[in-house]
């Protein structure tokens, strides 16, 4: 008899790529966040910007929290055809 082990995908969780501008239109990546539950759209980005800087960002740095399903969506280019 076989067993067959059945892999479910599941959905990934909702999260965030945490971008810091480092110069004039260049960004660096920080990392990713989980999406904390239960916080209005802006305060879940502010908390995914603290999650990836560990607690270090502070006022006047510039970040960018993406959510991660948009930037595969950006990710996702071809060239025109033609």
């Amino acid at each position: 008899m076989a067993i067959v082990a059945r892999r479910e995908k599941r959905a990934p969780r909702p999260g965030f790529v945490v971008l810091r501008e480092v110069g004039a239109g260049e960004w660096q990546l920080v990392g990713e966040a989980e999406r904390r539950p239960g916080l209005s759209a802006r305060a879940a980005r502010s908390q995914a910007i603290l999650d990836a800087t560990g607690g270090t960002a502070r006022a006047g740095e510039v970040y960018a929290a993406v959510l991660r399903s948009e930037w595969r969506v950006a990710l996702d280019w071809a060239p025109p055809a033609g």
